[in-house]
């Protein structure tokens, strides 16, 4: 009998195997989990095992986020931090400290301006920054400052700041090395001290060469999550040779590619979510123009060549378009896809186009902590002026999925939302808004077991790994994220308080509290 190099033991040890938790331990050797059960696992020890008593804190798979994007994040570090910043001297001034280090021709960029900050123009930015592009961001990174040369070199405006628009200044980003490298670390250790070990990134076009710094790290062996990339097309159309020289180079445990992503309506609040009948007081059903031919012709062409495809839809009319894409795919004996394709986000859905999910085997990426964005009182009373209360019974429909046999998983959209698992179980278990109170549509929330599991073996599942990953059992990989609480017994009020104590990858710990 082999002996353990670790053994974690608890009264909360979550499998993934069923929705419920086991006493007991599990046991460690290398990289790979040796055994689990009841007991204490003696019988795999020797003098050189180092045990650990967890007493009831969760023991699980390590958590995945299936959408999320590392350069969203690297811009919420990039430059100075203006928040404290409210006049237009005090912000000149910081920046004319921060330009100080900064070689001619380099683009300034700062973050953190107050939303109602109005101080500055234009051409106050030309005057005392000529040898610089200049972005200054808002803190909610939706809108910003900019003087002219910014607006020329990266080819986007104040009136157009999302990120599909400025996917040349992430290229700059990325291109950075002295940059962008130690953000990346500083990224993967955020994620693991969140008790996240694998993700689905999403990577712009080619992602701007920053696959080579992924392999270094690898050969290095610096990489701490297992990173899964997909390409966005945004500045070129979709390139299935990129594709296909992707998915030759990258199919390690640590560092594969996964498909492409594309995004196909917006925000409902904004009435560019697209739904299957007029929002009310309106005769559209999607102020957003969708190119759903040129969607649909991406999606089949990536899935003949065996590449998997996710959209983002958000209104049911979308989804239901998304559905009807991807039931033109490659299926099996079974009328299941051949490829995992997957939907994004389904904020508000057909019941009936989740039964058509399920039976194609289309995987939902849900974000759970998405109700955090908001108060009950505006959100409620938006969806009943947009769509009505009718249809917002629709809204975040978990249960459905889970009934209609969907396989899911979760995602934050980051920097859109920052994981953390006990936060998604306030939210998508007790369906509660932030400040609690009444639960909203309660009746499609899943129980604690259901979302744990779209947390782990869902998402090891969406990135084609769950015979690797995604369940506590002996034979597979010790990637593992311990919470220092019970999520199943704690009154969800203060569920929030839980946080993730330990983190493992690879059978190495990675982040400890």
């Amino acid at each position: 009998m082999r002996n353990a190099d670790m053994i974690l033991r608890s009264d909360n040890i979550f499998t993934g195997r069923d929705h419920s938790c086991i006493a007991g331990f599990v046991a460690l050797s290398g990289n790979q989990i040796l055994a689990v059960g009841a007991g204490g696992g003696t019988e795999y020890m020797n003098e050189d095992t180092i045990v650990y008593e967890l007493g009831n804190q969760v023991i699980c798979p390590g958590f995945v986020d299936v959408h999320c994007f590392f350069t969203g994040w690297l811009l919420t570090t990039a430059g100075p931090d203006l928040q404290t910043c409210t006049t237009e001297s005090s912000v000149l001034s910081e920046l004319s400290r921060y330009s100080a280090g900064l070689r001619p021709g380099d683009t300034l960029l700062a973050r953190g301006l107050k939303p109602d900050f109005t101080g500055l123009t234009r051409e106050k930015l030309d005057e005392v920054f000529p040898d610089h592009p200049v972005i200054l961001f808002h803190e909610n990174g939706e809108s910003c400052y900019m003087n002219s040369s910014a607006e020329e070199v990266y080819q986007f405006t104040p009136e157009t700041c999302w990120s599909e628009s400025y996917w040349r200044l992430l290229r700059y980003l990325l291109n950075k090395r002295e940059f962008s490298v130690p953000g990346f670390k500083n990224y993967m250790n955020m994620m693991n001290s969140r008790g996240i070990t694998s993700v689905k990134e999403m990577g712009f076009d080619d992602f701007y060469g920053f696959t080579d710094v992924l392999k270094e790290l690898e050969e290095q062996d610096e990489l701490t999550l297992r990173v899964h990339f997909m390409s966005q097309p945004v500045g070129a159309p979709m390139d299935l040779e990129h594709g296909r020289r992707m998915r030759s180079h990258f199919h390690s445990p640590f560092l594969r590619f996964s498909g492409y992503n594309q995004m196909t309506d917006g925000s409902i609040s904004q009435l560019e979510g697209e739904m299957k009948e007029p929002y009310l007081h309106t005769h559209t059903c999607c102020k957003k123009d969708i190119d759903w031919e040129t969607l649909k012709t991406d999606a089949i062409a990536a899935d003949a060549e065996g590449f998997r495809f996710s959209l983002h839809a958000q209104g049911d009319g979308a989804i239901g378009k998304t559905v009807d894409i991807f039931a033109l795919c490659k299926k099996d004996e079974k009328g299941r896809l051949v490829n995992r394709h997957a939907i994004t986000d389904l904020e508000c859905s057909d019941p009936a186009d989740l039964e058509r999910m399920g039976q194609l085997g289309i995987i939902a990426e849900v974000y759970p902590q998405i109700m955090s964005l908001a108060d009950r009182e505006s959100k409620v009373s938006m969806i009943h002026e947009t769509i009505g209360s009718a249809r917002g019974k629709n809204y975040w429909n978990r249960r459905k999925m889970a009934d209609s046999g969907i396989v899911i998983s979760c995602g934050t959209d980051l920097p859109l939302l920052y994981d953390d698992i006990p936060e998604s179980v306030y939210h998508s278990t007790g369906a509660r808004f932030p400040e609690g109170g009444e639960p909203f549509n309660p009746e499609n929330a899943l129980t604690p077991g259901e979302l744990l599991e779209a947390w782990t073996r869902g998402g090891q599942y969406n990135l084609g790994q769950e015979e690797m990953l995604g369940t506590l059992e002996a034979g597979k990989t010790a990637d593992i994220a311990v919470l220092d609480g019970d999520l199943f017994h704690t009154p969800l009020e203060n569920i929030r308080d839980i946080s993730v104590s330990m983190t493992i990858v690879d059978g190495r710990i990675v982040y400890k509290k």
